[in-house]
């Protein structure tokens, strides 16, 4: 994949890649492994690899997947940051770490089976698209790699506090 294709941001501006950009293992990771550079709905894209990354990790017991989940998120603190400030851009649209772990913090105790992980792919999504406050407020006034992940872990809270309760009200 070419890394000067162009980028469309889910909610704003647009930004060619500089050429070698994902060849910093950072931007990499940032650009979800490459899932980031979809050339449409590339959070949605970010969200399906997390999908992809979250089969093994359901198994992890509560305390390793806790645990894993804060050093996604302070390591992508500092991934978006740095990718963000390299492009000039605040959270571009390819920078799709923050899908993974909004994603994963959806998952929290999810029930096992494929129609629980669809559903906590739908409901992130929903949440992180719709943005309702606090979400929309964070995403706004909060910057840097914090303001970039801050947005979609309280989108994947929004998602866990629905899909918790739709297994509780069916179970």
């Amino acid at each position: 994949m070419s890394n000067s294709n162009e980028f469309n941001k889910e909610a704003g501006a647009t930004k060619k890649l500089p050429s070698g950009f994902l060849s910093n293992p950072a931007h990499f990771a940032a650009f979800g492994f490459g899932s980031g550079c979809a050339p449409k709905a590339p959070g949605t894209a970010g969200t399906a690899v997390a999908v992809l990354l979250y089969l093994p990790l359901q198994f992890l017991p509560l305390y390793a997947y806790l645990l894993m989940l804060l050093v996604t998120f302070i390591l992508g603190v500092w991934l978006c940051d740095k990718a963000s400030k390299s492009l000039g851009v605040h959270d571009h649209g390819g920078i799709v770490w923050d899908e993974f772990v909004g994603y994963w913090v959806t998952m929290i105790l999810a029930p096992p089976g494929w129609g629980w992980i669809i559903l906590g792919f739908i409901l992130f999504r929903i949440f992180d698209i719709w943005k309702p406050q606090p979400i929309r407020y964070f995403d706004r006034h909060v910057h840097g790699g914090l303001g970039i992940m801050i947005d979609d872990v309280w989108a994947g809270v929004y998602a866990l506090i629905v899909l918790q309760g739709i297994h509780f009200f069916i179970a």
